[in-house]
């Protein structure tokens, strides 16, 4: 009897803990299913939400008048999110199909497997898209690289859709796991080829899963990078801010809808200290069709802006928009006229104009009165065991005894061998670095080529076993030799003797101002581009103004007198001064002549100073000088409203032959009807002894290169059936994407150099 009580007692404690268990249990269901269940609902919801990345809107590029050069347009696209398409195919098929490749593993070679998504894309999204007659071809080894090593990003499978297949895509739904159709802003040089060498271009990371922001997405679509010159160097100006797609997809994986979008930001505009017009007139000048590796610089003498800078051979950047296929990247870089190369900063033998440093080295040297000195020209000098000729000795004369203004006015060589020895190259030196020559501007072109001021310092330094002597003097007083300098440094140069002696940085970023026209303030709280000029120094510390003034008065002679080399560059009503050259080079390996045109204008109150150079050219006056007539001919109409300059889209420039021999500009007609007899044509700058060697600027930048279609029966997509153009068809209305930002819609479209003379 007394163990009753106890069994009694042990079942109603029994009772009691599973009575207790079953509460804590409700308890749980009603909290996790009726306190918790907006949160459940929203972690089940998100469970079907797709973040995409949506890529920054960058400023736009303008000139110093707000004219846009680049801007951005509204692309379409085909994306396959592939990730989700290898689930869908799993979900469906109730495997994953697999493929081995090579990997390296610990520096080893080991074969490891993946998904086999050319597979998974062949049998379960082309022959829906085959259906719709949406299907393209593409590259299947592409694909399958970019789901090894870009599984975040969409693999874009077709760029620049039509409104025609947009349509068709909408009507019809697809209906296919990870396939989708985005907008992208896209960038547009909206007139062709024109500043091509100062604009650069963009492209695709080079290595995506190095950003920052990669792991805050479930899918990333990254900003497209600067890959040249100021796309590359404002690039973190221009850069915006990324926005962010929210897609809801099925319990299938197919992609539904877009629940919302945050849009991007777009960066700051860059306004360049480019005249859009006077680079189009520049432009236009370098499109004589004998004209074929040329460049030429207009920079205004007052403030060092550069109005027009450009580049023959040239290019369209809008080939790297959205990437540059393989064989278009190859036609440019084996293109042996280099198109990609701008020759406006790349350095050469400056010949004759170069003349101008050496008489203002002999001017500074105090106490030599070198401005009043005369030298006797008999058609050559001999230093050491080289006889030095003057180009007049190849007419079989001579310039007899002549002073310093002379000598430029007819180009004497002779007189400055004797000149350049009698001054001391250490003081020509000294005014070829204070005028910038073989100095770096850092003015955001990453190929600018910083050139060669040489002297006995620099010999010792850069050739230790060689010996500076009276014929390298000789050789570097006419601009020949160890001497190289680029068309921005020779137009930096005269603009100098133009204004006065005012040495100012060459600038060709003007401002640049946050969308809303607020400047741009670096991390130190100062404008980021301000528009005041910069100085670098002043030559009126080594001369005075009255000794520049005598160089001043050489170059009017170079123009205006009879006699003088560069009468083709006469504009009328306009006073210009200026010097010849032409100088031997050697360009890779084979012999070259180069043509060369300095000058500024108006001669009393300058407001241009100009460069040309010419690859090709035998003679300064007959081939560069006419170019430098047509743009300031040109210019001045212009702003004399006496000519107009329409804006139009420009093909790439190429000459009918770029390495041809050219004696004398056929076409150019000078504005006075000015006869330029032989005797007043200087010859070439060659007397001395080896050519100089130039320094090309070389394209540094990693494009994003694009993916052409396998062959061999590897191609996917419409057979043997032509693939309907991108353009068949016009463009789609704007969207509020583009409304929000303005995106107008369109339908897409050096070797060591060798010594000269003796030593």
């Amino acid at each position: 009897m007394a163990s009753r009580p106890s069994t009694e007692l042990r079942l109603i404690f029994l009772g009691f803990i599973i009575l207790c268990g079953l509460g804590v249990l409700v308890s749980k269901l009603w909290w996790e299913q009726v306190a918790r269940g907006d949160t459940w609902r929203r972690k089940i919801a998100g469970r079907s939400e797709v973040t995409v990345r949506i890529p920054s809107v960058r400023g736009e590029i303008r000139d110093r008048n707000g004219v846009t050069l680049v801007a951005n347009r509204a692309s379409y696209e085909v994306d396959f999110y592939l990730p989700d398409m290898v689930q869908g195919y799993r979900r469906e098929m109730g495997f994953t199909p697999k493929v081995e490749y090579l990997n390296t593993v610990k520096q080893m070679k080991t074969k490891q497997k993946e998904a086999d998504i050319v597979k998974i894309v062949n049998e379960s999204v082309i022959p829906r898209l085959n259906e719709l007659d949406l299907a393209k071809d593409y590259n299947s080894e592409h694909l399958q690289k970019h789901y090894r090593n870009d599984t975040l990003v969409p693999f874009t499978y077709e760029q620049e859709v039509d409104f025609k297949t947009i349509a068709k895509f909408s009507e019809h739904n697809v209906g296919l796991p990870g396939v989708d159709i985005s907008v992208k802003p896209v960038r547009q040089y909206v007139y062709g080829a024109l500043a091509a060498h100062l604009l650069g271009y963009v492209g695709a990371p080079l290595d995506v899963n190095l950003l920052p922001d990669i792991s805050s997405y479930t899918f990333y679509q990254p900003d497209v990078d600067g890959k040249s010159q100021i796309e590359a160097s404002m690039d973190k100006y221009l850069r915006g801010a990324p926005g962010k797609r929210v897609l809801r997809k099925s319990v299938k994986g197919i992609i539904e809808s877009e629940d919302r979008v945050e849009p991007p930001k777009p960066g700051a505009n860059v306004y360049l200290t480019l005249d859009a017009r006077i680079q189009y007139i520049t432009e236009q000048a370098l499109r004589h069709p004998q004209l074929g590796r040329a460049a030429a610089v207009v920079v205004d003498p007052n403030n060092g802006d550069i109005l027009a800078m450009a580049s023959v051979p040239s290019f369209d950047p809008n080939v790297f928009i959205p990437s540059v296929s393989p064989t278009e990247w190859k036609k440019l870089n084996t293109d042996p006229a280099l198109p990609l190369i701008s020759r406006a900063v790349s350095a050469f033998p400056p010949g004759s104009t170069f003349k101008i440093v050496t008489a203002l080295g002999g001017l500074s040297k105090k106490g030599a009165h070198m401005e009043t000195s005369k030298f006797n020209c008999p058609g050559g000098i001999q230093y050491g065991d080289h006889y030095f000729k003057c180009w007049i000795a190849d007419k079989h004369g001579s310039h007899g005894t002549i002073g310093l203004s002379d000598a430029l006015r007819v180009s004497c060589d002779c007189f400055f061998y004797q000149y350049g020895n009698a001054a001391g190259m250490e003081y020509v030196d000294q005014i070829g670095k204070v005028l910038g020559i073989g100095e770096h501007y850092d003015i955001g072109l990453q190929d600018e080529k910083d050139g060669v001021m040489p002297g006995p310092q620099w010999m010792k330094t850069k050739y230790p076993e060689l010996k500076w002597s009276n014929a390298y003097t000789a050789n570097a007083a006419i601009g020949q030799g160890y001497v190289l300098a680029s068309p921005l440094q020779m137009a930096m140069a005269y603009a100098t003797v133009a204004n006065g002696g005012v040495v100012y940085e060459p600038r060709l970023i003007k401002k640049v101002l946050t969308p809303d026209g607020k400047p741009v303030l670096d991390e130190n709280g100062q404008e980021v581009a301000p528009e005041a000029p910069k100085i670098r120094g002043d030559l009126r510390t080594e001369v005075t103004k009255e000794q520049i003034d005598v160089v001043r008065h050489g170059l009017w002679q170079v123009v205006n007198d009879a006699g003088g080399t560069g009468a083709k560059a006469r504009v009328k009503g306009i006073v210009v001064a200026g010097k010849t050259g032409s100088a031997q080079a050697t360009d890779r390996g084979k012999d070259d002549m180069i043509a060369w045109f300095c000058c500024f204008a108006p001669f009393d109150k300058p407001r241009y100073a100009i460069c040309v150079m010419v690859q090709g050219g035998h003679h300064g006056g007959g081939v560069a000088g006419p170019i430098a007539q047509y743009i300031l001919e040109h210019t001045v109409a212009m702003e004399q409203g006496n000519y107009n300059v329409e804006l139009t889209k420009l093909e790439p420039a190429r000459g009918k032959d770029p390495f041809a021999k050219i004696e004398a500009l056929t076409d150019y007609k000078d504005a006075n009807n000015v006869q330029v007899t032989p005797e007043a044509e200087e010859g070439a700058d060659t007397h001395a002894a080896s050519s100089s060697k130039v320094q090309m600027g070389g394209g540094n930048a990693h494009p994003d290169i694009g993916a052409e279609a396998d062959a061999g029966g590897r191609v996917q997509g419409r057979g043997n059936r032509p693939a309907t153009p991108a353009n068949s068809s016009a463009p789609p209305k704007q969207n509020f994407f583009q409304k929000f930002f303005g995106i107008k819609p369109s339908a897409p479209n050096p070797p060591r150099p060798q010594p000269r003379g003796t030593h």
